[in-house]
């Protein structure tokens, strides 16, 4: 059980869908339920020793999990793997735009960044597509962001937060140093 997990928790991982307890009970552990505990720590410990990655929990309510790589990165290598680095860098700027406007933008405030940077949340783009879907959908759905409804707002408002992936992936010292590099040419744009 404990080696179909790890291979369960690599597949789910590799589209960075947070994994729920539930998928795992109902696709691996099935009728060892009652050893829940045991297998899910062996795989968290295969994992960290094989693969270098850990098994954190980042929702106790919903019971859903995320890997983490625990290698150390190399400069520049924040969240990234293989053909996501694009995609990924993006997501370092976005992440380091909210750091640097007090944790929290309004969706109009991070659109209007994007614009400046040439990204257009209505047209496609030649590397991330659909930019508001990716922005939206994808970095939300793999935890990266949290969009929250401003209260009392006509039309409606968001906000955007740094999502529980994020804050377990990179650090404020991570995105201070590339605010740190990136801001010689881009510095008007973080004021």
């Amino acid at each position: 059980q404990v080696s179909e997990l790890v291979q369960f928790l690599l597949v789910k991982d590799q589209k960075k869908i947070p994994i729920k307890r539930a998928d795992m009970l109902k696709n691996v552990i099935r009728e060892y339920k009652d050893a829940y505990s045991e297998i899910v720590n062996r795989a968290g410990r295969t994992l960290q020793e094989v693969f270098g990655l850990q098994l954190v929990e980042i929702d106790t309510k919903r019971h859903t999990y995320i890997l983490i790589n625990n290698l150390p990165r190399a400069e520049g290598n924040y969240l990234c793997r293989n053909k996501e680095k694009e995609k990924m860098g993006l997501l370092l700027v976005i992440l380091s735009f909210i750091f640097m406007k007090g944790n929290s933008v309004k969706d109009s405030a991070l659109w209007e960044f994007l614009n400046l940077l040439r990204v257009y949340p209505g047209k496609p783009h030649r590397v991330f597509g659909d930019v508001r879907k990716l922005v939206t959908e994808e970095f939300v759905r793999q935890k990266y962001l949290e969009i929250t409804p401003i209260p009392l707002t006509d039309p409606p408002e968001f906000k955007y937060q740094w999502g529980p992936r994020a804050e377990k992936e990179t650090s404020k010292k991570d995105v201070l140093n590339f605010v740190a590099k990136v801001r010689p040419f881009w510095g008007h744009l973080w004021v």
